[in-house]
């Protein structure tokens, strides 16, 4: 007992010492409290700001024609997989690794795509073209349909349609030949219902309105197109990989990786859209869409900040590819003035929807683009003789196309395999 007690006591003098040297800590921390509490409580912690936005022209990078170098640009589907940041932590762990957008490289995930809007269903289409094409005409109103010459037509069903009546008959034809290609790409959903009609003052179908046609000035006989009218939709304007403001003669520039940390799932849902249009309208060669807003920036620095022509979004937020007319005969007629821009646009894309680049691949390889499309275009649409199908060297024209974005798609995959 004494020796235990005499162990006690020789204890006492080792633990003050501890204390002592524990005092200055203590002190600061409470100062430190002291202080934390008159400063009242600390803000959250905000996301680091990227970079201004990029700045883009005309002056074709050395990627752009196909050269090598340009190393230092991040490549559009790098930066898609750069990670949100600012993520919580969870469990006072590390945060969780937040799930790439971007799949083997160049293909939007399956997550991702899985949120894209339906469009307009292969179902629903169907049926509303088989009820158009045996409606009657009830009215035909001015406005709301683009040209001065189109009309928005109410039909016996209670439905509306705009009825476009081209300038020249190849705009009718190429809005028909439009909506079937996408029909073959995989992407028919994000292009409204489309019929061709007969303009006939005493048929059946148009008698009702037989004094308006008078005054449209419409030629008897002349075929015209009747697409499926859709409320509430409102403009759409680039987004950032295009939308930004440029100035003419400065290259074509990418995002730079700060701007997509942390997009939120709605504006990547968005670019999978925007990825198939570019390539759908340089397939196409459509110039009178996102192109024709990039043409104008050589007087308006800007127009990307405005709306996009030819694009509207649905309340659900899918893209609506409207008035397709410019596409493939009008468009290849112009391939001279209008593929400066069309074909960077593509190639500042380097990720895909996968079933869009499984297709490309299909026909290419089968050398069958035009052949494919005859054949749909023939089978879905009565009227397709009334405006004949694509000569042969706007075939030709067709199938190099394709060729060429598939080879841009096996150069996207190459780089991505290297980073």
């Amino acid at each position: 007992m004494k020796r235990a007690r005499r162990a006690a006591a020789g204890s006492l003098p080792v633990l003050g010492l501890l204390l002592l040297g524990a005092l200055p800590g203590l002190w600061t921390l409470l100062l430190r409290r002291e202080a934390a509490a008159q400063r009242g409580p600390e803000p959250e912690p905000r996301p680091p700001a990227g970079p201004p936005p990029g700045r883009w022209g005309w002056e074709r990078s050395p990627a752009a024609r196909g050269e090598p170098g340009g190393g230092g640009q991040k490549t559009f589907r790098a930066l898609l997989a750069v990670p949100a940041a600012g993520r919580e932590e969870r469990g006072g762990g590390s945060p969780p690794a937040a799930a790439s957008p971007v799949e083997r490289g160049i293909f939007w995930s399956r997550e991702l795509e899985e949120q894209v809007p339906p469009g307009f269903a292969a179902e629903e289409a169907a049926a509303w073209l088989s009820a158009a094409r045996a409606a009657r005409v009830a009215s035909l109103e001015r406005g709301g349909c683009g040209r001065s010459s189109n009309r928005l037509a109410r039909l016996s069903d209670g439905s509306r349609a705009c009825v476009r009546y081209g300038i020249n008959p190849e705009q009718i034809q190429g809005e028909a030949l439009s909506y079937h290609l996408a029909g073959v790409l995989g992407m028919q959903e994000r292009l409204p219902p489309m019929a061709l009609a007969l303009v006939e003052a005493r048929g059946r179908q148009w008698e009702p309105v037989r004094e308006e046609l008078r005054g449209s000035h419409w030629a008897e006989g002349a075929v015209v197109s009747l697409t499926r009218w859709v409320d509430n939709l409102t403009a759409v304007v680039a987004p950032a990989p295009w939308g930004a403001e440029a100035g003419a003669g400065r290259r074509l520039q990418p995002l730079s990786a700060g701007e997509l940390g942390g997009l939120p799932p709605s504006q990547l849902v968005e670019l999978v859209q925007w990825s198939d249009l570019i390539l759908f309208d340089y397939l196409t060669a459509n110039f009178d869409r996102l192109v024709s807003n990039l043409f104008s920036l050589q007087w308006d620095p800007r127009v990307m900040r405005r709306a996009t022509s030819n694009l509207l979004r649905a309340p659900d937020g899918g893209l609506v590819f409207m008035d397709n007319e410019a596409g493939l005969v009008h468009g290849y007629r112009l391939l001279a003035m209008w593929d400066p821009y069309n074909e960077p646009l593509l190639r500042s894309v380097c990720v895909f929807r996968e079933g869009t680049a499984r297709r490309v691949a299909e026909l290419h390889r089968r050398r069958s683009a035009a052949a494919e499309l005859r054949r749909r275009y023939r089978a879905r649409e009565p009227l397709w003789a009334r405006l004949g199908f694509l000569s042969e060297r706007q075939a030709e024209l067709l199938q190099a196309r394709v060729d060429f974005v598939h080879r841009h798609i096996a150069h996207c995959r190459a780089q991505a395999a290297v980073l």
